[in-house]
């Protein structure tokens, strides 16, 4: 057989909005192409399941040719990559890097989904994991019943033959009162005359429909540190539908946000996001979903949390004023956020705590979206994250953090402590009463909120 050029085909696109994206004999030239750098370098044999399972399968043809893999084989690496991003972090051949190769894995993988959505249609447990909002509007309507469901042993047996939901996956509980329900009886405070910054809130759908704390934090944070805060509608950022293969939903999410977004940005506002999985997909998935400049415009403005308080530190204009100290925190740095090469801005605000000590855990907790939740990934989910899982334990730490609240979940899983998200240490540290014995983390809306005042 003739050899595999490295150089991208004509063939090659990372974003949806391009026609030769959705062309299936192209594409299968693409990855064929990468399959056969990627099988050549094994840089990241060690990152996640795909890659180990790209690289026997070719270990085993004659030859160990790219082109002798079938179809399932194929697939089967596409379904064990569960998006963290890791591999575009290490890969020396990216876009992003300049490199003439041109590739990008975790992109690739996100091209093969959404070519089979398209053949093939948009699976039921796929549409409903991609639609957090929907789940969360219909779970908070009675979240006793609906938290009771969720832990009920034969309801778990039901929501695993139906929808493949293994039934020994620890799910999120949904919250007695929303974060937004919340804002509407405790009105953001008024903004400073000299506000040090002005900034959009978005608060993820996951604080306002499962665990608003770290959004009640927020606030309170970027309020004592004289912010501007404004939180307007807003609805999940995309990334489960993305993560799926729904293009078409993915936009439509993507294309709302930009229109609640925009205007205030064109007002000298700054998007911040709980979520560093919300501000990744903001910054680097919408501009490729969305054509124009005015998307680009939106992603640039799109921070996280404590890359913004950051700034406002090196600018001498962060609130030191802290009461209480965590003491020891072993935090977890999320892979969302490595990937957005931005520093390691939540663990050094933790360290100006007076007394902090902070052991950071670079490990992906591989619960990566709705991947660790599905029956068939459940185990391998664990057996990924033990690296992370065994990190947090063996720091000995009086807190557990994270800024991942679905990473944060996972470790629970493993290790029967729910790390707090890192503004809930800071809303805690400014407070006398803020770290008692034991440290736990909110997990219901209803009840009184660690951050407040």
């Amino acid at each position: 057989m003739s050899r595999i050029e490295s150089r991208p085909t004509e063939w090659l696109s990372y974003s949806p909005t391009e026609a030769k994206y959705w062309d299936r004999p192209g594409f299968e030239l693409e990855r064929e192409r990468i399959f056969d750098i990627c099988q050549g370098c094994r840089l990241c044999f060690n990152l996640c399941p795909a890659f180990p399972a790209l690289f026997e399968a070719i270990d085993a043809k004659e030859g160990a040719d790219v082109r002798r893999l079938t179809v399932a084989e194929k697939e089967r690496v596409t379904d064990l990559c569960y998006g963290c991003k890791l591999c575009e972090v290490r890969c020396p051949y990216t876009p992003a890097d300049g490199h003439e190769f041109q590739l990008d894995f975790p992109r690739l993988m996100l091209r093969t989904k959404a070519l089979r959505v398209r053949e093939h249609g948009v699976p039921l447990r796929e549409r409903l994991l991609g639609n957090p909002d929907l789940m969360g509007k219909l779970g908070t309507l009675t979240p006793g019943l609906a938290n009771w469901g969720c832990r009920n042993k034969a309801q778990r047996v039901l929501m695993e033959t139906l929808l493949g939901i293994h039934r020994d996956k620890k799910l999120v509980s949904f919250a007695g009162e929303t974060f937004v329900s919340w804002l509407k009886k405790t009105p953001i405070p008024a903004p400073p005359s000299d506000p040090a910054a002005k900034v959009v809130l978005f608060h993820t759908c996951f604080a306002n429909y499962y665990e608003p704390a770290p959004a009640r934090a927020a606030v309170d944070v970027l309020d004592r540190n004289r912010c501007e805060i404004v939180c307007p509608n807003q609805n999940c950022c995309g990334m489960p539908a993305l993560d799926g293969g729904d293009i078409k939903f993915a936009q439509r999410q993507a294309s709302a946000n930009l229109a609640a977004l925009l205007p205030l940005v064109r007002r000298g506002y700054r998007v911040v996001t709980i979520n560093p999985t919300c501000s990744l997909m903001m910054r680097r998935e919408y501009p490729s979903l969305i054509a124009g400049a005015e998307v680009r415009e939106l992603s640039a403005a799109v921070m996280d949390t404590h890359e913004l308080l950051y700034e406002l530190r090196r600018a001498g204009k962060f609130n030191r004023d802290f009461r209480s100290t965590p003491k020891s925190v072993a935090y977890h740095i999320p892979c969302h956020l490595k990937a957005q090469g931005i520093g390691f801005r939540s663990r050094d605000l933790m360290r100006t705590i007076p007394g902090a000590e902070v052991t950071m855990v670079d490990a992906c907790s591989a619960h990566d979206g709705t991947w660790s939740m599905k029956k068939e990934y459940f185990a391998l989910s664990m057996k990924w994250g033990e690296k992370a899982f065994s990190g947090m334990r063996e720091a000995g730490a009086r807190v557990m953090a994270s800024d991942c609240q679905l990473a944060a979940l996972q470790i629970e899983q493993a290790t029967g402590t729910r790390p707090l998200h890192p503004i809930e240490i800071l809303a805690r540290a400014y407070r006398t009463d803020g770290f008692p014995d034991p440290v736990v983390a909110e997990r219901d809306g209803s009840k009184p909120d660690p951050g407040a005042s």
